[in-house]
Formats: C-alpha cells, sequence, structure tokens
C-alpha cells in the first residue's frame, strides 16, 4: 500500500472515531470537501463502502467496523512509540490535555503544575475546567481530575491531594438572626444556598455522617448557584447558610467572618485523583506532569 494510502487509513479512522464528516475535518485541519473526497477514494480502492452518510452523521459499515477495530489499536501503538522516542531529547516535550473542576483546578493542581510549565517549556498543558463528569477516551483528553470515588473503575487512578470535606458555613449576623442548626435536620428550617449539580442538572443533597451514620438533606433557600466563591460570598453577606469546600473558608473562619455550622458531622472525603487509561502511562510529557503532582502529593 503506498504512503497516500496510510494516510487516507488515518484520515477514515478519524470520521469513523468523530462519526462527522466536519468534527473530522476541524480535527485534521482540512477542508471537509477534501476529506469526502479521500475517503470516497479509499472506499473505490477497496472495493466496498466503509462509511453509510446520513445528513447529520456517519456511521460505519460492517466493513468499516471491522477496519476501524483493526486501525484504533494499532495507531494508538504507534502514535505513543513515537511520543516516547521524546525520551531521546534533553527535556520532555509533547501535550497533555486534563479535564478537572474549578475547585481542583486552583486550590491543588495549578499551584503544582506552574513550576513544570516554567521548567519543561516543550510541554503544552492543555486545562479544561468542567465540574461535570467528561468521558476522557471520548472527547481525546489524556487524563482527569476527580475526587477518587467518582473515578472510573477501569482507569489508572493516583491520588494527587490530601482528603478533603464540605463544611456549613454562615455570617455570625446569620447565627444571631436564625440560630445555629444542632443536627443536619435543623437545615429544613434555616434559609441555605443551594448548589446545581453541573452533571445531572439537579440540587445537591447535603451529605453529613457521624458515628457511621449518614444523613442526607434536600434543603431550601433563596438563592441556587453552581460556583463556590459566590456561595462563600453569599454567606458573608447573611443571606444564607452554604456547604463548600474547607480550604475555601479558612481565613473567613479565622477571621470571625464565617462560623463553621455542624462540624462534627462533615465527613471526610478521598481527595482529588488524576486517572487515566494505560496507555499514557509511560509518554514523557505526561509522565512528567503525573511526576509533579504525586511527588508534591506525597
Amino acid at each position: 500500500m503506498s504512503r497516500t494510502d496510510f494516510n487516507d487509513l488515518m484520515w477514515f479512522l478519524t470520521v469513523a472515531e468523530e462519526g462527522n464528516f466536519t468534527r473530522a475535518a476541524a480535527k485534521l485541519g482540512v477542508v471537509q470537501s477534501t476529506l469526502s473526497h479521500r475517503i470516497k477514494r479509499l472506499e473505490t480502492r477497496m472495493g466496498m463502502r466503509l462509511l453509510a452518510r446520513t445528513t447529520r452523521s456517519v456511521a460505519t459499515t460492517e466493513a468499516g467496523e471491522r477496519l476501524r477495530r483493526t486501525l484504533a489499536p494499532r495507531m494508538s501503538e504507534i502514535e505513543a512509540e513515537i511520543a516516547a522516542l521524546t525520551e531521546l531529547r534533553d527535556t520532555p516535550s509533547g501535550s497533555v490535555r486534563l479535564t478537572l473542576s474549578h475547585h481542583a483546578l486552583t486550590q491543588l493542581i495549578w499551584p503544582k503544575l506552574r513550576a513544570v510549565m516554567r521548567d519543561y517549556p516543550d510541554i503544552k498543558l492543555e486545562l479544561s475546567v468542567d465540574n461535570g463528569f467528561r468521558d476522557i477516551v471520548e472527547e481525546g483528553f489524556d487524563a482527569g481530575i476527580r475526587l477518587g470515588e467518582s473515578v472510573e473503575h477501569d482507569m489508572i487512578a493516583l491520588p494527587v491531594g490530601p482528603d478533603w470535606r464540605l463544611v456549613a458555613v454562615a455570617s455570625p449576623d446569620y447565627v444571631a438572626r436564625h440560630g445555629a442548626p444542632v443536627v443536619p435536620q435543623d437545615l429544613l428550617d434555616h434559609r441555605c444556598i443551594n448548589r446545581r449539580l453541573m452533571t445531572a442538572g439537579g440540587l445537591y443533597a447535603w451529605e453529613f455522617e457521624r458515628d457511621g451514620k449518614d444523613v442526607r438533606v434536600r434543603v431550601d433557600g433563596p438563592l441556587t448557584l453552581d460556583d463556590d466563591a459566590t456561595m462563600i460570598d453569599a454567606a458573608r453577606a447573611g443571606i444564607g447558610i452554604a456547604y463548600v469546600p474547607e480550604d475555601l473558608v479558612e481565613a473567613d473562619v479565622e477571621s470571625g467572618a464565617l462560623t463553621v455550622l455542624l462540624d462534627d458531622w462533615s465527613p471526610r472525603f478521598s481527595g482529588y485523583h488524576i486517572y487515566y487509561p494505560s496507555r499514557h502511562r509511560n509518554l514523557p510529557a505526561f509522565r512528567t506532569v503525573v511526576n509533579a503532582l504525586r511527588q508534591r502529593a506525597r
């Protein structure tokens, strides 16, 4: 097979994985008409249809799916080996794409990776902030950063930060006006700041635990948000009780601007983990990022 035919195979694989000519063309950096022409040329040479086209999407035929299953793992192996050749360079190089929450980015990951970006100029890092869950394989990410209990079981997962917890906080003025809850169920009689879940779109049920007893409370109140900083500001202003990561309110609690409520009911969660498919573990740039996160975590 000629070199051009191998290029056509790679383009076919991109279309098959994206399921859309427009997205595939954008990913390859070519115009859609050129991509369509190359796929038709490949089908003509092979004497069979590989893709079934509709007005909105593209699906592989039986022959196309068999070719895709044959090509995908081999192309991944080739890409991994080529990337591994950068071991021969003086410094690691390559691109690393991570998906993570805003809290993980600001409080843990970026402070640790700032030095990596300074010390390894040939590494390109993309940090995509999303408080929902992403399919890292399907969406082309190298890894994700999520709490340990949320990590997919078929991934390699390594801790990169300590365990942490959410705490209920309110301003001293709010406590003076409304009193302090003694048990989680008392929150039903309070003005609480709700958290909107980005993934499912529902409201987060506040989770508490003490002496092995788990309690979930669906609170109500005048404000619903999906941003920790605004929740904390609202609590500081006396609008209601917020349930937020403890590390974000340490300074406010120390200064007296906020008071921690139900302290002995706030459980610890498994800390942030980096999770990824096994094929990424030996890529130099990726390994440099993971090592930086792991060493500082230890």
